[in-house]
């Protein structure tokens, strides 16, 4: 079973700016509602540890690989529960710049594996609600600075 989750934003900010707070991952806690801590390296190949909190969810953490890392462009990193195949998932920013001075942010998830079912109703509302909430303190954020 696969799932796509996927949502995006207008942000009146350049790109470097939404790109700037989404990798000062020591500032999670302080301003994102959903994804509350990121720590370690920024690079491919890499192995981070997240915490994320969906509203009225349970929250969880997870060591996914980083899969990529392009400055103002792309942040992606698949995450497993347990051991590959069981429930997967391929997380990713993606910042367009429209050369204008205004960022769209897309953030997407696509799930794989065999207990995706299970969770499907989790994902569609609460997961993607989280996504929604981290978009707007995103953008209220990067249009401030």
């Amino acid at each position: 079973m696969t799932k796509e989750i996927k949502t995006e934003i207008l942000i009146n900010a350049r790109p470097e700016s939404v790109w700037a707070i989404l990798t000062a991952f020591d500032q999670y806690p302080n301003w994102n509602p959903f994804i509350k801590s990121i720590s370690g390296d920024q690079a491919v190949g890499t192995q981070l540890v997240v915490r994320i909190e969906p509203p009225e969810a349970t929250g969880m953490t997870f060591k996914p690989k980083v899969l990529a890392f392009e400055a103002n462009k792309e942040f992606r990193w698949i995450g497993h529960l347990l051991f590959s195949g069981l429930f997967d998932g391929e997380h990713k920013f993606e910042l367009i710049d429209h050369g204008n001075g205004t960022t769209t942010f897309i953030q997407s998830e696509k799930f794989k594996g065999i207990l995706v079912s299970l969770f499907a109703k989790q994902l569609d509302n609460n997961t993607r609600r989280g996504f929604m909430e981290m978009n707007v303190k995103l953008k209220a954020l990067a249009e401030r600075s």
